[in-house]
């Protein structure tokens, strides 16, 4: 029934992305976000089920790289059309005449890709944590906090790599290709890495269970056709609901780049996060979280990197993804609370207060911004960038032997004796 449910959601957003067909643009964006959110599931589902074939490590990578595969599409949409105004107008990707508050392409790619990182640590690392408290209520503090597994410090010492270079962005005028080649090679490193995980048995439940239990060669022709199917209409809608999405925002009043930067990735992220809610209801919040960390690692790694690539490409020239002031900003405090959200698990915990504390600063962002005048907008972006930096800096230092056990084994640590433990 699941499974119905979510490929019926796909269908109207598909087949009028297949003929080509419009209705009223915010009708168009729900329709087609719809059809995102349903091949999300259905991604998600698939991605789970191949845990049977392949090592532990290996598959919760693919299932946080096929998990965020809406998420990559509807970004390389904006990304090639902020290249193709780039080709066409130069550094400023508007035309001379362009009316006043027109939001540039180029802003919108990177405004997709900061929402989507902000939503995943802001809103699911601390949901997890929360709603696993929720169900865990009346008992002892200790149990009421989340922890990780000993390999999960592998992609935790990589999203912290990824992180502090990525604190370096917010000084460029560009995210170039040599930053594309950085960020790839340390997601290529991250897959290398848990490759060697050992094999396990994968605990699946609803439809992934239904996929994995069955006969290898069916298990492999049903994951290998429902990838195809959602994979196919996430490209007849990706693009539709980009523009759609666009176009509201122009007819409405409402920012483009709002709507860009939360509605978008809301409904490409909609799926992980309610399967990772489902996870901790469950109470198997490990497994939650873990496949959220690693989601994090994939999107500030390969995500970023390759959109340079796709800019690049899409403008016809060698030249970076174009980062104005207030991307700037967006970028440092994406970046900041990446650095808060690793050091809140050094020693692969994360207790309610910790949780709280993401929430309540993510939250905070759009309290500031509602009552701060015109005149100063931004400087809570960066004034919040200060408070993660400041917050992360002391639990590292706090915590710098958990700092150091974490990065021993994160990176040089067999993975069975971190299987193992």
């Amino acid at each position: 029934m699941p499974l119905g449910i979510a490929v019926a959601l796909t269908l109207p957003g598909a087949v009028l992305g297949a003929l080509g067909a419009h209705t009223a643009a915010p009708l168009d964006a729900l329709l087609f976000g719809i059809a995102v959110i349903g091949a999300a599931f259905v991604l998600s589902w698939v991605a789970e089920a191949i845990q049977v074939d392949i090592s532990p490590g290996l598959a919760i990578t693919l299932l946080a790289l096929i998990a965020v595969l809406p998420e990559y599409a509807v970004d390389f949409v904006f990304t090639a059309e902020g290249g193709a105004a780039f080709a066409e107008h130069g550094p400023a990707c508007l035309p001379p005449d362009a009316a006043p508050g027109t939001q540039s392409p180029c802003g919108l790619a990177l405004a997709n890709m900061t929402g989507a990182n902000r939503i995943l640590v802001g809103v699911g690392w601390a949901a997890v944590v929360l709603i696993a408290a929720w169900r865990l209520r009346g008992k002892p503090a200790e149990r009421r906090q989340v922890r990780l597994e000993r390999t999960d410090s592998v992609p935790l010492a990589f999203l912290a790599l990824a992180t502090l270079y990525s604190l370096t962005l917010p000084l460029r005028h560009t995210i170039s290709l040599i930053d594309a080649v950085v960020l790839v090679a340390i997601f290529i490193a991250y897959a290398v890495r848990v490759a060697r995980a050992p094999a396990g048995d994968p605990d699946l439940d609803g439809v992934s269970k239904l996929l994995g239990e069955k006969p290898k060669v069916a298990r492999r022709v049903w994951c290998l056709a429902l990838f195809a199917f959602a994979g196919a209409v996430i490209l007849l809608v990706a693009e539709n609901f980009a523009h759609a999405l666009v176009e509201t925002g122009t007819q409405l009043g409402v920012s483009q780049f709002l709507l860009v930067q939360w509605v978008a990735p809301l409904a490409s992220e909609a799926p992980e996060l309610i399967v990772a809610g489902l996870y901790a209801w469950r109470l198997k919040t490990t497994d939650a979280l873990a496949a959220l960390v690693s989601s994090k690692v994939n999107q500030w790694t390969l995500l970023v990197g390759t959109l340079p690539v796709v800019f690049a490409f899409a403008a016809g020239d060698l030249v970076g993804l174009p980062i104005d002031a207030p991307q700037r900003e967006e970028l440092l405090l994406t970046a900041a609370q990446s650095l808060f959200a690793v050091s809140l698990l050094l020693r692969l915990t994360i207790t309610v207060r910790a949780a709280l504390c993401l929430l309540g600063l993510f939250v905070g962002q759009f309290v500031l911004a509602g009552v701060l005048p015109e005149s100063v907008k931004g400087i809570e972006l960066v004034a919040l960038s200060g408070v993660y930096l400041v917050l992360a800096v002391v639990n590292i230092v706090r915590h710098r032997k958990d700092a150091v056990r974490l990065a021993v084994d994160g990176y040089r640590t067999p993975y069975r004796e971190l299987a193992d433990a």
